[in-house]
C-alpha cells in the first residue's frame, strides 16, 4: 500500500517533499542570476574611484591657487571657496558611488564586513545612506550659488526647487523608516535565515520551516 500511495502522490503532482529536480535547477539557475549584479558594480567603483582621483586633483588645484593668491597678493575667496565647495561635492559623489557599489556587493553577492560598518545592511539601509548624502550634496550646491550671488532671483528659485527636492527626500526617508520599524519579527527572521541559507550554506531555495504554536499566536 506504501508503494501504491506514493505512486499516486507522484501521478498527483510530484514527491510531497519539495519541487522536482528540473525545477530545482531552475530555481538555482534564477538565484544564480543575481552574479549579473557585478558588472554594475564594477561599473560603480569604477566611476567611484575616477571621482574619488578627480576630486583629489581638484583640492589639489584649489590648494596651490590658494597659496599663489597669497603670495601673491591676489586671493579671491569667494572663488576660492566655490573651488573648494566644487571639490568637496566631487568628493561627496564619489562617496555615494562607492557605498552604492559596496551596498550591492554585500547584499547579492557576499556580505562585507565593510557594509556593515559603514550601516549598509539591508537595501533600506543603503537608500537612506544615499540620501543623506545626496541632501548633503544639494545643500553644498546651493552654497556654491549663494556666494556667486550673481542673479538672486534665479538663486533664490534654485534654492526654493532644491527645499522641495529635500523635503520630498525627508518624507521619504521618514516612511521608509516606518515601515522597516513596523516589520514583524518573524520577517525580519525569516530574511536573516534566508541571508544565512544564500550566503553561507550556498543555497539558492529557501527552506521553509514549519510554523510553531507560538508563531501561529503572534
Amino acid at each position: 500500500m506504501n508503494k501504491q500511495g506514493s505512486k499516486d502522490d507522484v501521478d498527483k503532482g510530484g514527491p510531497p517533499d519539495g519541487p522536482g529536480p528540473r525545477l530545482a535547477l531552475l530555481g538555482r539557475l534564477i538565484g544564480r542570476l543575481r552574479l549579473v549584479v557585478l558588472i554594475p558594480v564594477l561599473a560603480v567603483l569604477l566611476a567611484a574611484l575616477s571621482l574619488f582621483v578627480l576630486g583629489a586633483v581638484q583640492a589639489i588645484t584649489a590648494v596651490w591657487y590658494a597659496w599663489a593668491g597669497v603670495f601673491t597678493g591676489a586671493v579671491d575667496s569667494p572663488q576660492l571657496s566655490i573651488l573648494f565647495l566644487k571639490t568637496v561635492s566631487v568628493i561627496l559623489e564619489a562617496v555615494v558611488f562607492f557605498l552604492i557599489g559596496v551596498g550591492l556587493f554585500s547584499l547579492f553577492i557576499a556580505p562585507l564586513n565593510l557594509a556593515i560598518a559603514l550601516g549598509v545592511d539591508t537595501l533600506n539601509d543603503l537608500e537612506d545612506r544615499v540620501i543623506r548624502i545626496v541632501v548633503v550634496i544639494l545643500a553644498v550646491t546651493f552654497l556654491e550659488r549663494f556666494i556667486q550671488w550673481q542673479e538672486p532671483v534665479q538663486t533664490l528659485q534654485f534654492g526654493g526647487a532644491l527645499a522641495v527636492t529635500v523635503v520630498a527626500l525627508m518624507l521619504f526617508q521618514f516612511f521608509s523608516r516606518r515601515v522597516k520599524q513596523e516589520m514583524p519579527p518573524a520577517e525580519t527572521d525569516i530574511q536573516e535565515r534566508s541571508k544565512q541559507q544564500m550566503f553561507e550554506h550556498d543555497r539558492e531555495r529557501h527552506k521553509v520551516l514549519p510554523t510553531t504554536s507560538t508563531d501561529a499566536h503572534r
